[in-house]
């Protein structure tokens, strides 16, 4: 893969396999249907966003679908034309070399390392979409392919998002762009407006369990893996992180304060914010704020089943983006978080009387 080893890295976590070595995907089966089917059919999306909630399954999809593209170079070719789904064998070339992060035909964009903060950027640099714009402007050995893989086009700032548009705008003969988006709305919408959209829907906790278990090695019936998948809003990524007992019962207080708004109870609102303090509680605070986006998740999509107008879903919308701009700033500059999560909880509970209102 042509990005140098970076340790480390945004996209993973402790004791669980990371993406590119996850070789099973668990209930997005129409999603790869619909890029097979395209594949083959001679009308090839070059791009291509895979849309949904984090941890749903996108960036597995991507190294995936990447995988079968770079084993498979032809899409007229008797493997694809028979091929029930996008698997390839753990021993295909492609394979291991993308496991070990050294495949020439594959470059992933995403938010890199900073050794002298030792913290992540909070950004995708626009160097780093320069650099993809080099990299498909080498040539591919024979009639290859070279994949792009963009996790998450969230990140991307206004300058690297534009230097990505270039070349998704013009790109070379077999390029391929799998670009995972939380937040599609939030791209460009000329970028959007090339791409063909994928959305990935929330699992269900039975779905979350079993992806979990296997990832962590456990049974899908294990009483631990069960109440992670419960409490993980469809988002295997949320359920292994959930399998720390400390993290589950910050996320079960938190869900509990949420599941109340717009009633808040301060007294229980400071004794969750005082344990999310401190860099020391970095990982309990990740998991707080993916349970938040979760909740306005749920909160959003029960709104949009239920028909709500325009004026309901725009609360909730703003108020989505207000807590991200929040959480992004609070961590960039090293801000209290014991005051962030009392301004957020009272944001939280005026967008909802406001959405229950409309």
């Amino acid at each position: 893969m042509a990005e140098a080893p970076e340790i480390p890295e945004i996209d993973r976590l402790a004791h669980v396999p990371h993406p590119r070595e996850t070789a099973t995907l668990v209930g997005h089966d129409g999603e790869e249907a619909a890029f097979l089917e395209a594949y083959r059919s001679g009308r090839f999306p070059h791009a291509w966003i895979l849309s949904g909630d984090e941890g749903v399954g996108k960036a597995t999809f991507a190294y995936r679908a990447a995988r079968f593209v770079l084993s498979h170079p032809d899409p007229g070719s008797a493997e694809v034309q028979r091929a029930h789904d996008l698997s390839v064998p753990d021993d295909a070339p492609a394979a291991r070399r993308i496991v070990a992060r050294s495949h020439p035909g594959l470059f992933v964009v995403r938010r890199a390392w900073n050794p002298t903060s030792k913290t992540f950027r909070t950004e995708i640099l626009a160097e780093q979409s320069r650099d993809a714009v080099r990299f498909f402007a080498t040539t591919a050995g024979g009639e290859g392919w070279r994949v792009c893989i963009v996790d998450a086009a969230d990140d991307l700032n206004v300058q690297s998002a534009n230097a990505l548009l270039k070349v998704v705008e013009e790109p070379p003969h077999r390029a391929l762009f799998l670009i995972v988006s939380h937040m599609p709305g939030r791209l460009l919408p000329t970028i959007r407006s090339r791409c063909r959209m994928l959305r990935f829907r929330n699992l269900e906790p039975a779905e979350v369990a079993a992806a979990a278990a296997a990832a962590l090695g456990t049974g899908p019936a294990d009483a631990a893996v069960q109440r992670a998948a419960a409490l993980a809003g469809g988002s295997v990524r949320q359920a292994c992180k959930l399998m720390d007992e400390g993290t589950l019962a910050i996320v079960e207080h938190i869900r509990g304060a949420l599941d109340r708004l717009p009633a808040i109870d301060w007294a229980d609102l400071h004794a969750v914010a005082e344990g999310l303090a401190g860099r020391a509680n970095d990982t309990a605070f990740e998991v707080a704020a993916e349970t938040i986006f979760a909740w306005l998740s749920e909160q959003t999509q029960a709104a949009a089943g239920q028909g709500a107008p325009a004026r309901r879903l725009a609360p909730l919308a703003e108020v989505w983006d207000k807590v991200a701009r929040a959480i992004r700033e609070t961590d960039a500059y090293n801000l209290d978080r014991r005051a962030l999560v009392l301004t957020l909880f009272h944001d939280l509970s005026d967008a909802l009387r406001q959405s229950r209102a409309a």
